[in-house]
């Protein structure tokens, strides 16, 4: 069954913001430093890359199928 219109332009509009935000959540990963006091954040950061990653197969994959 298509995509419902709305809902197509919904997941187009975040499948374009997707690597915007993947980008600089790794931008923000590489600034922060090392340390271990800073390891909290890092993990953090890593989690929502995956998620971001995540997401982004997901919307691609609805769009192929709609």
């Amino acid at each position: 069954m298509p995509t419902p219109p709305n809902e197509r332009r919904s997941l187009e509009a975040e499948l374009a913001e997707i690597p915007g935000q993947i980008a600089a959540y790794r931008q923000e990963l590489a600034d922060t430093p090392t340390l271990a006091e800073f390891k909290a954040r890092r993990e953090r950061l890593d989690w929502q890359i995956r998620e971001r990653q995540k997401r982004l197969a997901d919307v691609t994959a609805r769009l192929a199928g709609s």
